[in-house]
């Protein structure tokens, strides 16, 4: 078996044999770059939406997947609500990325020549002030790297795209202008799936348990399910609602809380919450990342 992996340690062993990581996007993405600095030893499988994630991994055509959840600017990640609670994958980590991109085009191009930005909808909405300030002309792309690609491939010195700095390296372009997203703490929070559960241990430092539920159409059902974590002194960190099948009294939670279900307290709420609820599913109980107390 290959050596423990970063982020799963002493639980490596509870898994099979892991030795590749599907993300979305192209190679040079913030994707591609989060799997390289937290499993640098596994094959990276690069794949065209997150659907397709979701699939090399229920298919076996990878073992894992890194998925980004959050954004510190832009909210939660579309799509990934509707794909967590019924792909069958369980969270099993959790790394967060500080996302530095820049204003690249193809060599030789002049900052002041260009008119046109390249990126996926995010980045563009992550770095409106560069945009404004030299009046570029924003287009949409499937992804950050791909968006570098792209401009490779038009060898026009007045398109340039916003993309990590890897994608400079990978694509040949040269960086025009560095650091051009709005905020210094724009910050992606990833999460690690696997077809198999694996449970981080209760004792062994903190732990994040996350899970969706569904209320009962009833008065006050959210708010008599809530009522145990509070009276139970359990943190969530997370509670995001989202209409399921185009119902709108049919309303899924997606929730996170600080502490282990093994734990008394937990334990408590989780009991209480199934009171007022026609379903929950717990997706993951994972170490939290150290990155979480910065």
């Amino acid at each position: 078996m290959p050596a423990p992996l970063p982020g799963l340690d002493q639980r490596a062993s509870a898994l099979p044999p892991v030795r590749s990581i599907a993300y979305q996007g192209e190679p040079g993405a913030n994707s591609d770059l989060v799997c390289r600095r937290a499993y640098p030893e596994l094959e990276r499988v690069p794949c065209a939406s997150f659907e397709d994630v979701f699939a090399a991994v229920e298919n076996g055509a990878a073992d894992l997947a890194m998925i980004p959840i959050d954004n510190s600017l832009a909210g939660r990640v579309a799509d990934i609500h509707h794909f967590l609670p019924t792909s069958g994958l369980h969270i099993i980590g959790e790394h967060f990325l500080r996302i530095q991109f820049t204003l690249m085009g193809v060599p030789g191009s002049r900052l002041e020549d260009v008119t046109t930005v390249h990126s996926h909808l995010h980045a563009l909405g992550q770095c409106r002030n560069v945009i404004r300030e030299l009046g570029l002309r924003p287009v949409i792309s499937g992804d950050t790297a791909g968006a570098a690609r792209e401009v490779a491939e038009l060898g026009d010195p007045t398109q340039a795209s916003i993309s990590p700095p890897l994608a400079a390296e990978i694509y040949g372009l040269e960086i025009l202008r560095d650091e051009v997203e709005d905020a210094d703490h724009n910050t992606t929070r990833f999460v690690v799936l696997s077809r198999e559960p694996v449970t981080a241990p209760a004792d062994q430092g903190p732990v994040v348990t996350s899970f969706v539920f569904s209320v009962r159409n009833l008065p006050a059902a959210l708010y008599k399910a809530m009522g145990g974590f509070a009276t139970n002194g359990v943190n969530m960190t997370k509670l995001e609602s989202y209409m399921v099948d185009g119902h709108f009294t049919a309303t899924q939670f997606l929730a996170e809380v600080d502490g282990h279900p093994d734990q008394p307290n937990v334990a408590r709420a989780l009991e209480e919450l199934q009171f007022f609820t026609t379903e929950l599913k717990i997706l993951g109980v994972y170490p939290a990342s150290p990155a979480r107390q910065l």
